[in-house]
């Protein structure tokens, strides 16, 4: 388990690292002012599934970008885009598997529901003075692609098969998120926090005990944003009296 999370926390820095150098030459501080916050979210999520026999969780990352829309003083919208981010649930059951809509192939591999989605929260963000923020809102998603994965590793014969099943899952996910976290400056700064996400839409079509349920430890990372503020404060001091 620890390796697994060590090499996701490597492939998201190197995500984030070359998507952040890839929005800088595209946009530089031109998203960023005093009342809008732009940058990208990244992180690892913990997913799982109700209503099946299985409720075991895996680890996958998922990355995207965020804006944070300041209304007040310490009170912003959050809202944006997980563009690489996946739900599901670990360890089917024969019943599990049947239920997916897939063939069952033998009981000697594990089967995994593999859901990915195109995730957009709506989030109330609240900082405090010591730069503790919570959030919480309604949090929607859009299915592009879906698979039972199996697996199985014997007499050092390692096999993977994936069986699509995108047409037994509702197009459309909605659920409420809630989070903390904690914000380096509160212009410009990098951020930690963690999200659990509830959805209410059924997972499975004809099956209205199956939802969405998934933690999330995200990170995100302003672009251009501190400049930004410093260029707007500098030519606000230059500007004549």
């Amino acid at each position: 388990m620890k390796k697994i999370l060590c090499s996701l926390a490597f492939l998201l820095t190197i995500n984030m690292a070359n998507s952040q150098v890839l929005l800088t030459l595209l946009f530089g501080d031109k998203l960023n002012s005093p009342d809008l916050e732009f940058g990208l979210e990244g992180g690892v999520n913990f997913p799982a599934v109700s209503g099946l026999d299985t409720s075991s969780r895996f680890s996958t990352f998922n990355i995207g970008f965020y804006f944070d829309f300041r209304v007040k003083e310490q009170l912003y919208i959050h809202t944006g885009v997980l563009v690489k981010s996946k739900l599901g649930v670990n360890k089917l059951s024969v019943s599990d598997v049947q239920a997916a809509g897939v063939n069952y192939i033998d009981e000697n591999g594990t089967y995994s529901q593999k859901i990915n989605y195109f995730l957009v929260p709506v989030f109330g963000k609240y900082i405090f003075s010591n730069n503790i923020f919570v959030e919480a809102g309604p949090e929607f998603g859009l299915r592009y692609k879906a698979w039972v994965e199996y697996e199985n590793d014997t007499d050092d014969v390692e096999t993977n098969i994936r069986q699509y099943n995108k047409d037994m899952i509702n197009p459309i996910e909605a659920g409420v998120g809630i989070g903390a976290g904690y914000k380096i400056d509160k212009v410009g700064g990098m951020s930690f926090g963690v999200k659990y996400f509830q959805g209410f839409v059924n997972v499975y079509k004809g099956n209205s005990s199956t939802k969405n349920n998934s933690l999330f430890l995200a990170v995100t990372l302003p672009i251009g944003a501190k400049k930004s503020h410093d260029k707007i404060e500098s030519n606000n001091i230059n500007k004549p009296q």
